[in-house]
């Protein structure tokens, strides 16, 4: 069943929470603390109208944060509940991200991830993404990664 994307709103946010932890708990001992996404102000965003959420079967199973910058568009979270993990649900927020920046007017997305979530940056790169740099912020070792886009 495709999922329906649509804007979060302040109904969301419980569920929202929910997938985040979820999605990031297990980096927690990696890590040495929570990843950035683990800390960011849910109801912020969505009342910025930053995020939209995936449904599938009646259920938010999805979210994907987009912020609009000077350079490119900045994917700044992306997350799946685990019951829908492997579904290509992540896949389909990634690339609603990319027609979202597209139409935004940019060419180009950027985003950035935690060094030690090794798998993430794999799998950012076999799409498309190139590395620019690396940072600590906030106590956080980022990985900084950047896709050119194009009308296809």
């Amino acid at each position: 069943m495709t999922p329906s994307l649509r804007p979060a709103t302040s109904d969301d946010l419980t569920a929202v929470k929910e997938i985040v932890q979820a999605a990031y708990t297990h980096y927690v001992a990696r890590i040495g603390r929570e990843p950035g996404p683990m800390l960011n102000d849910y109801a912020a965003l969505i009342n910025e109208g930053r995020m939209c959420v995936a449904e599938r079967d009646g259920r938010v199973q999805g979210i994907v944060v987009l912020i609009p910058q000077d350079d490119a568009m900045l994917l700044d979270n992306v997350a799946v509940a685990p019951m829908a993990q492997g579904s290509g649900l992540g896949h389909f927020l990634l690339a609603f991200a990319e027609r979202a920046a597209l139409q935004a007017g940019y060419g180009a997305i950027k985003l950035y991830t935690n060094e030690a979530m090794t798998e993430n940056i794999a799998l950012y790169a076999r799409i498309g993404y190139a590395e620019t740099h690396r940072a600590e912020e906030n106590g956080l070792r980022r990985v900084y990664m950047r896709k050119p886009l194009s009308e296809a």
